[in-house]
């Protein structure tokens, strides 16, 4: 539900940009819906996960710098630092002894310690791997980047999903095919 979510906020952001060729307007769109994203689950749960913190602070931060300073540099650095800091919380939490991945899906799946160690890597990778695609695309193609934003990052989320999804099938017990 919560990628569900994100993609909507994203593709806000795409049609409010496509209908108007306006970053400063896009941007405004993605900052409201946000931060109404953050308060509708805040009201309904009573919190927010590390993540969407991180997510709304860099929306607002990012966002508020393009609006403010008129200047679409801003926003197009905010994917890349999240993708960045969700890659070094799970990497330090790895190292810490604590794998957050085993904490969020462990109670979906039941994994050897090796895999999820395997899958956690995966995912760092994919992140700085995303990170590092987004900030080559709005350095040197920034007139695509809103393409990019949405189609580029939802073709890599697939791919790394279906990639993620054959590695997981190794592990399903013969009783669950």
């Amino acid at each position: 539900m919560k990628v569900l979510s994100d993609l909507f906020a994203v593709f806000l952001f795409f049609i409010t940009y496509i209908i108007t060729k306006d970053m400063i307007a896009a941007t405004t769109v993605a900052v409201i819906v946000g931060i109404a994203q953050a308060a509708l689950t805040f009201w309904k749960h009573r919190k927010l996960d590390t993540m969407q913190w991180i997510s709304l602070i860099l929306i607002v931060f990012f966002g508020g710098a393009t609006i403010l300073l008129k200047d679409n540099r801003f926003i197009m650095w905010k994917p890349t630092v999240l993708f960045w800091i969700g890659a070094i919380v799970m990497l330090f939490s790895h190292l810490a002894g604590k794998n957050g991945l085993k904490a969020v899906m462990g109670k979906e799946m039941q994994l050897p310690d090796f895999a999820w160690t395997r899958l956690t890597y995966a995912w760092i990778g994919f992140l700085i791997f995303m990170g590092a695609a987004n900030l080559f695309v709005f350095t040197y193609f920034p007139d695509q980047w809103v393409n990019y934003k949405l189609f580029g990052t939802l073709g890599f989320t697939i791919i790394f999903s279906i990639a993620q999804g054959m590695y997981l099938m190794r592990f399903q017990s013969k009783e669950d095919q």
